[in-house]
């Protein structure tokens, strides 16, 4: 079976931890995370349930909004167009241009 590379951004503190319990659990992150995804894929759903202590709001929505457009600038890709983002995708999941 090919393999492929998936990049995940995370806290540093938090992989540490993650890192740790994984190894506890005498596995890799990777392996942890190739758990998770097959059981996504398998059961076609997230495996636990995901919810918010606090009600959505329109102005934390927008606020999250703003930190993932300051993100999208300091990473350099704020102004690509759904063309450009969808090749580097493309890119990316056939290991071109690394």
């Amino acid at each position: 079976m090919a393999q492929s590379t998936f990049s995940v951004r995370m806290d540093e503190a938090l992989k540490r931890q993650f890192d740790t319990l994984c190894a506890d659990f005498g596995m890799t992150a990777s392996t942890a995370i190739n758990v998770f995804a097959r059981t996504v894929v398998r059961e076609r759903r997230i495996p636990f349930e995901i919810s918010s202590p606090e009600p959505i709001t329109r102005d934390g929505a927008a606020k999250a909004f703003a930190e993932l457009r300051k993100q999208a600038q300091a990473n350099g890709t704020a102004g690509m167009s759904l063309e450009e983002i969808n090749e580097e995708i493309r890119r990316v999941r056939y290991g071109e241009g690394e």
